[in-house]
């Protein structure tokens, strides 16, 4: 996709050819066409290692690259079967919605269409971990079936339910928490309470449903972000922004039609047939609608003020033939912590340019190696904050995170 090699060996370079961009310094796959359009618009992060910290899991890539922490043992004890933990390291958005409050009523941190991966087998660093369950993110959940329609599980009004009934309900489950509290007031308890608070005050507000509604969008608009989940739920996005919601994760929804031609989920850990899942349907799903957003946010005013970042828990091995999938005649890849890139526009950050380099196969970083810590640093620089310090349950001081670096060369 981001990072191409046409003078390697056929084995590692595949079957793709780069393309020109709007910028002369980056290249782009040929199937990313109208983001090659973009592409002075965003920068291209070269080199993103994980320094042979992490595992290889899904689990333990989510964890390092969404938190801006190394896992630790427990994930290469446990590995994929590794649950979320109270004590984990919070997910940057969480960060970010302690620091930056939404000028709405909407929340601070919000994920959509999804929340990988299907119990049991949740993906650890997507959430707030240690510093409380009041600032999880609030989910919005949308399908491959209906992919206008979004419901937030935690704003849904039951069957037969009014906004009476919801001050009623609040006023017996306060009851309740206080009864609890004069028993056993810990802190799980507390951010419990905060969290039931915020969710009866949208579900008493005036127009919050009304921000989900992506079918207020016209036609046009929905057709030019290509009218899948995906797609669509970047188009969310850019409504949430508008929204003055400070941090809005979309995780890729996976299509379970094409996991036994990829040897995966439907998604893009392609263990098998690389280049024509890619080529067939990942490229230009992701073309279209990624290449939408950027466009959409730049034409109403907005890129300029929000950071927007691709990246993912691993890249792929450069040299093609995953064992599991039939070696090279399968043509998959299989996963690779050592190297990969990361994309990131706006928000101070000055379009058309890259950061760092990879070895002639893509395998290593040759120059200025970036940390998934660096990327999550640069994120809290994107949007003003400096001060990581925090409490504990008891009282006792630590940072959120004290490695990293910001990509200074990056933001104007």
């Amino acid at each position: 996709m981001w990072d191409m090699k046409p003078n390697a060996p056929v084995e590692y370079r595949g079957e793709f050819s780069p393309i020109k961009t709007s910028s002369p310094d980056i290249q782009l796959c040929e199937h990313l066409p109208l983001l090659a359009k973009q592409a002075h618009h965003f920068s291209m992060v070269h080199g993103v290692t994980d320094y042979g910290r992490a595992t290889g899991d899904h689990h333990a890539g989510y964890y390092y690259n969404l938190t801006g922490h190394a896992p630790d043992d427990t994930f290469r004890i446990q590995g994929n079967d590794r649950r979320p933990l109270s004590t984990d390291w919070p997910h940057m958005g969480c960060v970010v919605g302690t620091r930056r409050q939404g000028k709405g009523k909407l929340p601070d941190v919000i994920t959509l269409p999804h929340k990988p991966s299907k119990l049991p087998y949740t993906r650890p660093g997507q959430f707030a971990g240690r510093i409380g369950m009041e600032f999880d993110p609030f989910f919005l959940n949308g399908s491959l079936e209906a992919p206008l329609e979004f419901s937030a599980p935690t704003l849904t009004l039951s069957a037969g339910s009014n906004p009476q009934r919801v001050q009623e309900r609040k006023a017996l489950l306060e009851t309740i928490s206080k009864m609890r509290r004069e028993l056993d007031y810990d802190e799980s308890v507390r951010n419990y309470s905060r969290q039931q608070q915020r969710a009866f005050q949208l579900l008493s507000a005036s127009g919050t449903a009304g921000a989900f509604d992506i079918k207020s969008e016209s036609p046009a608009t929905i057709e030019r972000y290509g009218g899948t989940v995906n797609g669509t739920s970047l188009l969310m996005a850019r409504r949430l922004v508008e929204a003055s919601v400070p941090f809005i994760t979309v995780f890729w929804k996976e299509n379970e039609a094409i996991a036994t031609r990829c040897k995966s989920a439907g998604g893009w850990d392609t263990h098998g047939s690389n280049f024509a899942c890619l080529r067939d349907y990942l490229l230009p799903e992701f073309d279209r609608s990624f290449s939408a957003l950027l466009e959409d946010l730049h034409q109403r005013g907005l890129l300029e003020e929000t950071l927007v970042l691709v990246t993912s828990e691993m890249g792929r091995k450069p040299q093609i033939g995953d064992p599991r999938s039939g070696g090279p005649s399968g043509a998959g890849r299989d996963h690779w912590t050592s190297c990969m890139s990361v994309l990131m526009a706006g928000g101070g950050v000055q379009g058309g340019r890259t950061h760092g380099r990879t070895d002639k196969h893509a395998a290593f970083p040759a120059e200025k190696p970036v940390g998934p810590e660096d990327i999550t640093r640069s994120v809290y620089h994107a949007m003003g904050i400096d001060d990581l310090d925090a409490v504990d349950p008891l009282g006792r001081p630590y940072n959120l995170l004290e490695e990293g670096r910001t990509l200074s060369d990056l933001f104007v």
